[in-house]
């Protein structure tokens, strides 16, 4: 029971990573407000983790209102609250040609400049609790991948943000701010994904070792696992960090002879 009490908004937990952190902290008995805007998808959620541990909030993150309607939701329901996951993100593709202002200005709508906004707006409430946010972003936010440009720069906003307010609000207030960057996970839109791209419904059974030494990717609740730490309070005072998650360095990988094969 690492969470036991603690109140927690988690943005973007009607499926995927979102879904298993959700889950994960009721089991570790906390009271989540979950978010997202599949409605149908969310209510499925609240229904397993049962709607005395939690309530769900349909917005689209981008809002002028949603920030404030989540702090309020957790507020009016559980009368406090202890910490915020700012998992929701739009991952899309794009490079140098296909990426518009238009589009830019989404993409960094959606994965960073939210966050921010959601943070703003609890963070009254978490100077009370002396609580902490973690943030989600992705090994992508390093460099990232060529198709992956808008998505890539968007998250390595957003590790730029942790590191800043996980600085200041640790000095100011006592509030942690810190990150996770996942790797390759088999969530269901990543299933859906890659099946569009042409590959077969079994796409992810027997990966090559290039992209998965132990033969497969991460699973959303292995991510969800790590996340406990950092909203208990067994991490402590540590702030402003970045914990990346995947199962290979993210340089020195040992490729093959013929990396022309790599896509």
């Amino acid at each position: 029971m690492r969470l036991k009490d603690k109140v927690i908004i988690v943005t973007g937990s009607t499926t995927g990573i979102g879904k298993a952190i959700a889950k994960r902290c009721v089991e570790e008995r906390a009271k989540v407000v979950l978010h997202g805007l599949e409605e149908e998808l969310g209510l499925e959620v609240l229904e397993e983790v049962g709607t005395e541990n939690g309530v769900f909030w349909n917005e689209d993150i981008t809002t002028d209102t949603c920030a404030e309607n989540l702090v309020k939701l957790a507020l009016k329901t559980f009368g406090k609250l202890d910490a915020v996951v700012n998992n929701a993100a739009w991952v899309i593709a794009s490079d140098i040609h296909t990426t518009d202002k238009e589009f830019f200005q989404k993409v960094m709508d959606i994965n960073a400049i939210s966050p921010f906004l959601l943070i703003q707006k609890a963070l009254p409430e978490l100077i009370k609790s002396k609580g902490c946010v973690l943030n989600i972003g992705s090994i992508n936010a390093w460099s990232g991948e060529p198709n992956l440009l808008a998505y890539s720069v968007s998250k390595g906003a957003l590790m730029t943000l942790t590191g800043n307010l996980g600085d200041s609000l640790m000095r100011e207030y006592g509030v942690r701010v810190n990150q996770i960057n996942p790797g390759w996970v088999l969530t269901e839109r990543e299933r859906e994904r890659k099946k569009l791209h042409g590959l077969s419904d079994t796409w992810y059974e027997g990966l090559p070792k290039i992209f998965a030494p132990s033969g497969r990717i991460l699973w959303p609740e292995e991510i969800a696992a790590a996340c406990i730490f950092w909203l208990s309070d067994e991490s402590g005072p540590v702030s402003g960090q970045v914990m990346t998650l995947e199962q290979h360095p993210m340089t020195g990988r040992n490729l093959p002879k013929d990396s022309s094969t790599i896509h």
